[in-house]
């Protein structure tokens, strides 16, 4: 139960007891594990089903897995002390999976992080998740986005999140959370002591009143484990962006602010530079796919040119900034040794811009590591312009 070895015999005995034909890619997988094992032996394995991932024999899209899988997985594991991470990402898994899967998650002895991502759970699946959750005191990490949970397996998570004291991460991005689920998650967290990584993309609100950001912002003023955040596509306005400032003055912990493909414009992006010259715990900012302009970009340039010295990455993809806005922060980022990162495509890359960059990347002092930018300068007829390149956050 503790290596390789008797991991692929637990499975053969599930899939036996099952009368289930053994799926020959996890069989391949264990039997590399225990190749592997030979060579360099480990306690721990991340078993990685991910149904989008290429496999050991470079074959991109496999039979998916589906509930009768789960409950091999299940038999396999629940005594197992050997596999840590289990990712089911991309397949066929529904509500009668998932509570197979709840009921590892009661029984588990080491399991760390279940990777759900985008199978077809619906809310009858979250509820029965949120309840394996409510006894289960090792799992650290929990990705169920892209699963249709609905308000109600939403309200389930948040209900569980009450009593669980070991859950770190969890993602229940584009789940379909509505208004109340939200609501719900923002007031236990609260009082949750335990989650330091959040994200909540892409609910389904209908307000433009900006009630879940209200909530979301008074949370942030007392809560004080939570280091990551993503509201991506939450319909944030200047107004929200005001209220997340003002209550980010007091939170000592939050380092990380994902507000991506909002509509944020130049009014809120000044009240977030705002908050940076009160020079909080934030390190990363992303306000990518919104629309700051040049006026946005001066206002967080000032700010990091003179009073901020922890941010160390922002992001400004696709905002309309022009050249004023965008020599601006190549400026703050000569003046504010602390910044390492910063991420502008999708702006309007003029000829001002594309030198100030060029100098920043390839200057006689260079500034921003390449690997750091998602813009590379190049020269065509004497003339600086800037390539799109590799960028995590795009």
């Amino acid at each position: 139960m503790g290596d390789p070895s008797s991991t692929k015999e637990d499975f053969l005995k599930a899939c036996a007891d099952l009368q289930k034909e053994p799926n020959s890619e996890i069989l391949a997988i264990l039997n590399l594990a225990i190749d592997d094992s030979i060579m360099e032996p480990t306690d721990e394995f991340h078993l990685c089903l991910h149904g989008n991932k290429r496999n050991e024999r470079n074959e991109m899209y496999r039979r998916r897995l589906v509930d009768e899988d789960a409950e091999i997985l299940y038999k396999t594991l629940k005594a197992n002390t050997f596999v840590v991470l289990l990712d089911l990402g991309y397949n066929n898994i529904g509500d009668d999976g998932a509570k197979i899967l709840s009921q590892l998650l009661q029984e588990t002895l080491v399991l760390q992080s279940l990777i759900l991502s985008y199978n077809d759970i619906g809310p009858d699946g979250g509820e029965a998740i949120a309840k394996g959750l409510q006894v289960n005191e090792t799992l650290r990490v929990l990705k169920l986005n892209g699963n249709k949970i609905g308000n109600r397996g939403g309200m389930a998570i948040a209900g569980t999140l009450q009593v669980n004291t070991a859950l770190e991460e969890l993602d229940i991005s584009e789940v379909d959370l509505k208004t109340e689920s939200v609501i719900a998650m923002a007031t236990i967290l609260n009082h949750n002591n335990t989650l330091k990584m959040l994200a909540m993309n892409r609910p389904i609100l209908f307000s433009h009143q900006e009630e879940t950001t209200v909530h979301l912002a008074k949370m942030l003023k007392v809560n004080i484990r939570l280091k990551e955040l993503h509201l991506t596509h939450y319909d944030i306005r200047d107004f929200g962006a005001e209220r997340i400032k003002e209550h980010l003055y007091e939170n000592l912990t939050l380092t990380h602010l994902n507000l991506s493909s909002n509509n944020i414009t130049r009014d809120g992006a000044k009240q977030l530079a705002i908050l940076l010259k009160h020079n909080t715990p934030l390190e990363v900012l992303n306000l990518a796919y919104n629309r700051i302009e040049d006026d946005g970009a001066m206002a967080l340039a000032e700010a990091l040119s003179a009073y901020n010295t922890n941010l160390t990455t922002l992001v400004l993809c696709k905002n309309n900034i022009a050249s004023q806005g965008l020599c601006a922060l190549a400026k703050a980022m000569k003046l504010n040794i602390g910044l390492i990162s910063m991420y502008i495509w999708g702006n309007k890359l003029e000829q001002p811009a594309c030198k100030a960059f060029q100098d920043l990347i390839n200057g006689a002092a260079p500034r921003l590591d390449p690997s750091c930018t998602d813009v590379e300068p190049y020269i065509v007829d004497g003339v600086v312009y800037l390539a799109q390149v590799h960028s995590p956050y795009v």
